[in-house]
């Protein structure tokens, strides 16, 4: 903690402006001024020293370890009694608008020759909900922080666009209040996002906005732990890799090295999973001890039995407020860190393939959730 205490005194202190904001503009969520306010501590001439020197630690800190303590108390937000509640066809509607933009935006992102996990990432954010869901891959896939940095501040823009635009195609397209909502919760990152946007319809559409939203939420589980069995198989692959290439005559247990075909271990994995092999890194630790991904991460293990815990009833209003605060207090201080991450040249060098990519997993997540919600209304 005293090495962490610079970096997560920022990110208290941006958590505070990103709540004052708020309060000035409450169109702004609270998450979305967090992020940027990390981007521009990051680039200010007099803090930028600070940021990547004696605070990063603790800014690295809140991007990991609050990231996961915010997503498991997220868990206390569901009900399955609520999921289930919003019928079959509902829950199949969403079923595929999940599938088809994870699938839609990884297959762009790979074919844009976007780095490292960014594809992944990207993914993750469009298809389940936004930042949070972005910081749990990343735990899962070991991603690097750059490209979680680059993924969240692509998701957090477009979905703070989203806030604007859709209202003004409610009517356009002909949704009532219902399928308006229902279309937001479907189509819209980040659940302070779509709270933001579905309340314009009124309190009918901001209802179903939020239990669309919270199932897609319910997938977030099942993802992770989809990742983290591609991690484990190509690590395992890797390991059989580098095997093959010990020399004869070798000492038994002797340390085995790094394939030349490119890096081993929980990073070159990570690479694989994302379809970027030219972003796979050496990891010899791994190799050499044999760590994998958990196949159920701690974290998400706690997600699942918050959830489990809110649907059992016992858990009083009052508790159920003071965890939602905390968790958004959370989520603001680990976005504020990531947001802290971003180097905007770096993403300038591939700014128009990823602004491609979120435009065009942008179109594929409202189109196909619009088609969702008419078939299901």
């Amino acid at each position: 903690m005293r090495g962490d205490a610079p970096g997560l005194l920022l990110a208290a202190l941006g958590v505070a402006a990103a709540l004052g904001i708020h309060a000035l503009v409450p169109a702004v969520p609270e998450l979305t001024a967090a992020v940027l306010l990390g981007m521009l501590v990051a680039h200010l001439p007099g803090l930028r020293p600070v940021v990547r020197g004696i605070a990063r630690p603790g800014l690295s800190t809140a991007g990991k370890r609050l990231m996961r303590l915010g997503i498991v108390l997220l868990g206390l937000k569901l009900s399955l009694d609520d999921v289930l509640g919003l019928g079959w066809a509902t829950v199949a509607m969403v079923l595929a608008v999940v599938a088809a933009t994870f699938a839609g935006t990884l297959w762009l992102g790979r074919r844009l020759g976007l780095p490292g996990d960014q594809p992944l990432l990207v993914a993750t954010g469009y298809s389940i909900c936004g930042a949070s869901a972005i910081g749990a891959v990343s735990q899962a896939a070991g991603s690097e922080e750059e490209d979680v940095a680059a993924s969240v501040a692509l998701v957090t823009l477009c979905g703070t666009l989203a806030i604007a635009v859709l209202p003004l195609l409610q009517h356009p397209l002909g949704l009532g209040e219902l399928e308006f909502g229902r279309w937001v919760g479907a189509s819209v990152h980040d659940v302070g996002q779509v709270v933001a946007t579905a309340q314009t319809g009124g309190a009918g559409a901001l209802r179903e906005a939020v239990l669309v939203k919270l199932m897609r939420v319910v997938l977030l589980a099942p993802l992770v732990a989809g990742v983290a069995v591609a991690v484990r198989r190509n690590l395992r692959a890797a390991r059989v890799a580098a095997l093959a290439e010990v020399p004869v005559g070798a000492p038994v247990g002797a340390p085995v090295g790094v394939s030349a075909a490119g890096g081993a271990g929980e990073e070159g994995a990570a690479g694989a999973v994302s379809g970027d092999k030219s972003s796979a890194k050496p990891a010899e630790k791994s190799v050499k001890t044999g760590s994998r991904p958990p196949i159920v991460p701690l974290f998400v293990a706690g997600f699942l039995a918050m959830i489990v815990l809110r649907t059992t009833g016992v858990l009083p209003e009052r508790a159920l407020d003071l965890a939602a605060d905390a968790q958004g207090l959370l989520l603001a201080a680990a976005l504020f860190g990531l947001g802290s991450a971003v180097h905007l040249p770096t993403m300038a060098r591939t700014g128009g393939r990823i602004a491609l990519l979120g435009l065009g997993s942008w179109v594929v997540v409202a189109g196909v959730s619009y088609v969702g919600v008419l078939v299901t209304a």
